[in-house]
């Protein structure tokens, strides 16, 4: 009964809900419904394998700003009525603070986390060129630590600026990354390394460039929110993954499916979550899967040793995700981007996408302070501890045709969950 009548009320709020002006949402009591896939998101037969694409996905067609409210340079979420996730309601959901509200609505809670060391490394395509200047905006407008020279430095993978995505979307990327990143962990060391284009040679260039400077830093964690299509050839790719003191993450996918690198063995698969709320009150009620997040039984990849407990499901294959977050655009997270999008001047901006998972549990992991050794070692940690230490979601479906389904234990909708506190990570 209880699940019919959530249903019942998501349902009338989606009848309610209007698209968005490119800059604004129409109505103080409407909110964005279309969710906008951007260029960088959106896979070309011809790509896979040879080109890789962000994880994100944007409610509306652009930057939000309610009706009534002044410009988004001198105003910024949260906005009355408008529930969407901030770092301090994360950190209420994830159980990452010490007073925790347990409706942990974003226009009330305000506890960040405040952990942190080493370094986190995040690899993207293209160049940010305002990445510090809105990583610092972000930074204030939700009382995260400010980011200093100290604490986060951008770095171009073959020493040259590699330029602009033409279309905005890496550059959203990128914002994206480093905010959650630095919001879950904001005393770690953050590198923000820019590969030269979006191609496998030019991405994993600055995939080790990153891991070189992770494990100099004394270890940490590299976020990829990259991905694309499995492809055969693949696993020869894997050992790019395996750079010692450094444990790496990267997203499932925004559709059903399994996508590389994330069902590397040697990365952590980062999948897909919903936050499901209240849509009066903004109160949170429950977190189910994400019906659009990446998972499944990889076509190319053997099981590794850690998953042997699952062979039952996975057979003699890979599967993802291994752990899950907040990733559904309907349910998504503030963003703050400066930069032009797709033509368009940017803002603030609702997010989702796998995009998301990978580096804010990537932050999450740092501040934790277990630092493994390898991927490897901390996919057995958390293999061997599940259920303690993660949110079993049990709720909702995910896959083709929705044909997965959210259970108890492990499923190929959320993987083990989402993460639960600091323990066992």
């Amino acid at each position: 009964m209880r699940t019919r009548l959530i249903f019942s009320a998501l349902t009338t709020l989606i009848l309610l809900l209007i698209s968005a002006h490119p800059a604004t949402a129409q109505l103080p009591n409407k909110r964005p419904s279309q969710v906008t896939i951007p260029k960088s998101s959106q896979e070309m037969p011809a790509d896979i394998g040879n080109r890789f694409h962000t994880n994100i996905q944007i409610l509306g067609t652009g930057p939000i700003l309610p009706t009534g409210q002044l410009s988004p340079q001198t105003v910024g979420p949260p906005f009355p009525g408008y529930f969407y996730e901030t770092p301090a309601s994360l950190a209420c959901i994830y159980n990452l603070v010490h007073q925790r509200d347990h409706a942990c609505n974003p226009n009330v809670v305000d506890a960040n986390p405040n952990g942190g060391s080493k370094a986190i490394a995040i690899v993207d395509a293209y160049d940010d060129p305002i990445a510090v200047s809105d990583l610092t905006a972000f930074s204030a407008q939700f009382g995260v630590p400010l980011p200093t020279p100290a604490t986060f430095q951008v770095v171009y993978a073959t020493g040259t600026n590699p330029g602009l995505d033409p279309t905005g979307g890496w550059e959203l990327e990128e914002s994206l990354d480093i905010e959650y990143a630095h919001a879950m962990a904001p005393n770690a060391k953050l590198y923000l390394v820019e590969a030269a284009s979006d191609s496998l040679g030019d991405l994993l260039y600055a995939e080790q460039i990153a891991a070189s400077l992770v494990a100099a830093a004394g270890g940490g964690e590299v976020s990829n929110s990259w991905g694309g299509g499995e492809f055969a050839g693949e696993t020869g790719y894997d050992s790019v993954f395996t750079q010692r003191g450094v444990v790496y993450f990267a997203s499932t996918g925004d559709s059903p499916g399994t996508y590389w690198p994330s069902t590397s063995p040697n990365v952590v698969a980062a999948g897909g979550t919903s936050t499901n709320r209240n849509p009066n009150t903004g109160n949170f009620l429950y977190e189910g899967a994400w019906n659009e997040g990446g998972g499944g039984p990889s076509l190319y990849e053997p099981r590794p040793n850690y998953q042997n407990r699952l062979a039952y499901l996975a057979g003699p294959a890979r599967v993802v995700p291994d752990v899950s977050s907040d990733a559904n655009p309907n349910t998504g997270l503030w963003l703050l981007d400066n930069n032009l999008y797709e033509g368009s001047a940017g803002g603030w901006f609702i997010v989702g996408g796998t995009s998301a998972s990978s580096p804010l549990i990537a932050g999450i992991v740092n501040a934790a302070g277990a630092f493994n050794k390898s991927s490897g070692q901390e996919l057995f940690q958390i293999y061997s501890s599940f259920p303690r230490g993660f949110n079993d979601v049990a709720a909702d479906n995910c896959g083709p045709y929705g044909g997965y389904l959210s259970r108890y234990g492990y499923d190929f909708c959320t993987g083990v969950g989402s993460p639960e506190g600091y323990s066992d990570k």
